[in-house]
């Protein structure tokens, strides 16, 4: 099981002739970066909220934006009076106008209305916290269901790598010859005499240098450790980056030593494959 760290999650509720609501983002990162937007009022339960969010995502660029609506229209808002007044004497004294023309403008200047936000009480804070723990675990729903459709894309392309290794298998045995058979055929040009013991002693060394028998076991090893990591209780996207960076090694080793068109072919196809699983791991939590 995997999870995505792209998630978002909404939760909100009606509590005392107010609307809260609380929305959070997610994004990749490789730690956690939290960011908050939060009424000046609630910035004394800033340190909590972080902490709950901390515990519950572990990482990724989150995003928390908490949103307090007063829905009692009695009090919602109401005009600074003592404002409007200032901004109409000044704006008097720059242009003789009529008082209702100055009003107008005056009522887009800053500070005209005010909102009458009562202090912060504890069932305030015990519902903020509670809409907080609904909203994590949308988020997390979602992070799985993003989850499944990057392990669905990790199985396509294991699937792809395990047939173009089972290609380099049968083109190895080939390859082997043909490298063999273009020493002898080098050294039957010289036509000289040569002792045929010491050249197969040669001829095994200089084959176990392009041998690629151990980077072949050791990738169907890493691909099958990937598959496993996937299915593990808990998501690793760190884990499954390195394996597929060991798997990267594998397949370099092989290019190196493939001295055949066909096989480097081959290795060119594994590298792309390779790319595409390492660009959707940086979305993996």
């Amino acid at each position: 099981m995997i999870q995505s760290m792209t998630g978002y999650g909404k939760a909100e509720k009606q509590f005392d002739n107010k609307n809260i609501s609380v929305e959070l983002r997610s994004l990749n990162s490789k730690s956690l970066d939290l960011n908050t937007r939060l009424p000046y009022h609630l910035k004394e339960i800033e340190n909590q909220l972080k902490k709950t969010i901390g515990e519950a995502l572990v990482r990724g660029k989150v995003d928390l934006s908490l949103h307090i609506e007063n829905t009692n229209l009695s009090n919602a808002k109401t005009i600074n009076v003592n404002t409007v007044n200032q901004y109409i004497d000044q704006l008097s004294q720059i242009h003789e106008g009529d008082r209702f023309e100055l009003l107008k403008v005056a009522m887009r200047l800053p500070d005209v209305l005010k909102t009458d936000l009562e202090d912060l009480n504890d069932l305030e804070v015990v519902a903020i916290k509670d809409l907080l723990k609904i909203a994590l675990e949308h988020l997390n729903s979602h992070r799985l269901d993003e989850g499944k459709t990057l392990e669905i894309e990790f199985l396509k392309r294991l699937e792809a790598l395990s047939n173009l290794l089972a290609q380099a298998e049968e083109i190895d045995p080939e390859r082997t010859q043909r490298v063999s058979d273009k020493l002898k055929d080098n050294l039957n040009e010289l036509k000289v005499e040569i002792d045929q013991n010491r050249f197969e002693q040669e001829l095994i060394y200089y084959l176990e240098k392009y041998d690629i028998t151990e980077e072949k076991v050791r990738l169907k090893t890493h691909i099958d450790y990937f598959k496993e990591t996937l299915d593990a209780s808990v998501s690793s996207g760190k884990k499954l980056a390195f394996i597929a960076q060991e798997m990267g090694r594998e397949i370099n080793t092989i290019g190196s030593k493939a001295n055949h068109a066909a096989l480097q072919k081959v290795v060119v196809q594994m590298k792309d494959e390779l790319e595409k699983i390492k660009e959707q791991l940086l979305n993996v939590l």
